[in-house]
């Protein structure tokens, strides 16, 4: 039997995928296969180099605790000029991430990943999905991560590509079409209890996109709940941090393993209707609770 893990994008939000895994290795489940779209595929990458372990898990929350917004999305008034102009295709330089990757990353070639690892990215011109399997992993992890407009596109071989999250954020479908008989679905969420509007254009694009892509999450989890064994982890209920704001990981990884360590205790992890359990919602306010963390823990519906 193929156990397969699926990670989603989400930027900052990435973040409870640690907590998820930790809550993971503590049942002693391991992946035969990891996919991973956006900060999902940075998070499978990492995993897939270091080892789904304590010590691996561990390190990856070391990374995302550093991380900050101005690191990852550097604003240089004089780029986001020229792409007004249309003298430049993003805001923003993605330098950090290429930082971040040659830091980080354990293998040179996907293929070469010591677990088979997917990464989702989506052709520019097409909009189709492109998963990647092989060739150059900074460039495939880069490219599942270049959210148009906010980071330029990626070349690969005869395509231009972008952020994964347009086509596929969680792909459940990767998964089942590598043949696995058991898919673990990491989602990160989305910000559904925001004070305010997304105020940055960066912030609003992201935002944007979390909730389309989360829709589209829901859809597929119906649609192959019966096709394969399913388990969808819950992501921390209500979220008020932004998907740009990556000063919030520590609390996000210690609520996310809370939430998951208390859904597999219950049949595994496992939901006759999945897909309820992260169905699109809203809050009428923020609770009491989240005002100093901007997270609060709801335990799973049963």
């Amino acid at each position: 039997m193929a156990t397969a893990f699926v990670l989603s994008g989400g930027a900052s939000l990435g973040a409870v995928q640690v907590g998820m895994l930790r809550a993971l290795i503590e049942k002693q489940i391991t992946p035969d296969l990891l996919v991973g779209t956006s900060a999902g595929a940075l998070n499978a990458a990492f995993i897939a180099g270091r080892g789904l372990d304590a010590g691996g898990v561990d390190a990856l929350a070391e990374v995302w605790t550093g991380l900050r917004s101005r690191t990852l999305f550097p604003l240089d008034p004089v780029r986001a000029v020229a792409a007004l102009a249309g003298r430049s295709s993003a805001l923003c330089s993605d330098r950090g991430l290429r930082h971040l990757l040659r830091e980080h990353l354990a293998f040179d070639l996907l293929e070469d990943a010591p677990v088979p690892l997917v990464v989702v990215a989506t052709d520019l011109l097409t909009g189709n999905e492109v998963s990647l399997s092989s060739g150059d992993a900074e460039q495939a992890i880069l490219a599942s991560c270049a959210l148009p407009a906010v980071f330029p596109p990626v070349p690969y071989g005869d395509t231009v590509l972008v952020d994964g999250g347009l086509a596929n954020n969680t792909a459940v479908s990767e998964a089942v079409r590598a043949g696995a008989d058991t898919v673990y679905v990491l989602p990160s969420g989305y910000s559904c209890a925001l004070a305010a509007p997304p105020r940055t254009p960066v912030a609003a694009a992201a935002h944007a996109l979390a909730i389309l892509t989360h829709q589209r999450l829901v859809a597929d989890i119906a649609l192959y709940s019966d096709t394969v064994d399913l388990v969808v982890l819950p992501p921390p209920c209500p979220l008020r941090v932004s998907v740009v704001n990556f000063g919030r990981a520590p609390q996000l990884i210690r609520a996310a393993y809370e939430a998951s360590k208390e859904a597999l205790t219950v049949d595994d992890g496992r939901r006759a209707h999945p897909e309820r359990e992260i169905a699109l919602h809203t809050h009428a306010r923020a609770p009491r609770t989240s005002r100093r963390s901007g997270v609060r823990v709801v335990p799973p519906a049963r």
